[in-house]
């Protein structure tokens, strides 16, 4: 039987009770009587203690853990917490040849967040490609390509604005959350390293700030190798550019079997549109239908070949079922399971 923390109203009256059992003649129910003021301090004391054994018991197990207890249940498994990382790439600057751009000159988005360029460089006679890193870690520095950069000082020769690269400036990641990091320690836990299982690609690839899911695939390009594909999922665009694929495949490598050779790669996006008819059709209902398929599809895997990435149509019926206030829905498309190819990750395209 679970244990149940008395109330503080209960344990006034066990106190009061007890006073009365060994000192018949009191009257400890009385609000204003001394034993009756005493038993009312010395219940919510105990409901204090009570409280914090409450505390300390949700402490114990790292399911449950709260931030300072969960990073020490990590600690002890070797899983630390991924701190913030800064988004970085190339921007486009022009100007009047061989004006030469300090190492360090700092541009700026609209919104003021700030990038600054890693080297030395001297304009070509065309437009020139200059790496930056942004300022502050976090998520919020990840800039789409084309996006307008401007000087925060001007230099002599150089154009104030300049244009963010067709890559992006991509891999900045805020500090790992609490959920996250329960997630990585708990598959710690229930997967312990074995020198290159399909469990330890995961791991590894889920160490790199900003991957918030890794799939390993056995065999993906033959005998010795190993596919392994990682979303981005709080990012804008979820599936990895290039610079952040390499980050991965770097840190993989580093961790690797010696005869292993694995493959980082981004899955290709394999959009499922629907047509659907549900009742009651309002927005409200379809907007809880639309949650619910992007629910489903979130936990959708990359296919390898063998139907790892199949999405049966009795799962999506269910999730729509699910939605709530949905009494009843016909399915028009998809009609059957979604099958992606090797490599892709089915995604909920339109909603029709």
């Amino acid at each position: 039987m679970p244990f149940e923390r008395p109330t503080l109203a209960a344990l006034i009256d066990q106190v009061q009770s007890d006073i009365e059992s060994r000192l018949p003649s009191t009257q400890p129910r009385l609000r204003w009587s001394i034993l009756g003021v005493l038993a009312r301090v010395w219940a919510g004391l105990l409901h204090g203690v009570y409280g914090f054994v409450a505390y300390l018991s949700r402490q114990i197990l790292p399911d449950s853990a709260e931030t300072e207890y969960l990073e020490r249940h990590a600690d002890w498994w070797g899983v630390t917490r991924l701190a913030a990382s800064a988004a970085s790439g190339s921007v486009t600057l022009s100007g009047i040849a061989g004006t030469r751009i300090p190492s360090g000159t700092l541009l700026q988005r609209t919104d003021g967040v700030q990038y600054a360029t890693l080297t030395e460089v001297t304009l070509d006679a065309v437009a020139t490609a200059v790496e930056v890193v942004a300022q502050s870690a976090g998520q919020a520095g990840n800039t789409s390509a084309s996006t307008p950069l401007s000087l925060v000082s001007p230099i002599s020769g150089l154009q104030s604005s300049a244009l963010v690269g067709a890559e992006g400036l991509t891999g900045g990641a805020d500090t790992e959350g609490d959920e996250a990091l329960r997630a990585r320690l708990m598959q710690r836990v229930k997967s312990p390293a074995q020198g290159g299982s399909a469990a330890d690609y995961e791991r590894w690839a889920l160490e790199v700030a900003g991957v918030t899911r890794a799939w390993a695939l056995p065999l993906w390009q033959g005998a010795g190798s190993v596919g392994v594909a990682i979303m981005r999922d709080l990012d804008a665009d979820p599936f990895p550019g290039t610079s952040e694929v390499a980050s991965v495949q770097a840190h993989i490598d580093a961790k690797r079997p010696v005869t292993a050779m694995p493959t980082v790669f981004a899955p290709i996006a394999y959009p499922v549109d629907f047509t659907l008819s549900v009742t009651p059709d309002t927005s409200a209902v379809r907007a809880a239908v639309e949650a619910e398929l992007i629910d489903l599809f979130a936990r959708a895997a990359v296919e390898d070949g063998n139907g790892s990435g199949r999405v049966p149509i009795t799962h999506i019926r269910e999730a729509i079922s699910s939605a709530t206030g949905e009494t009843d829905h016909l399915l028009i498309s998809p009609s059957a399971d979604i099958t992606p190819a090797a490599g892709e990750l089915a995604t909920l395209g339109s909603l029709g």
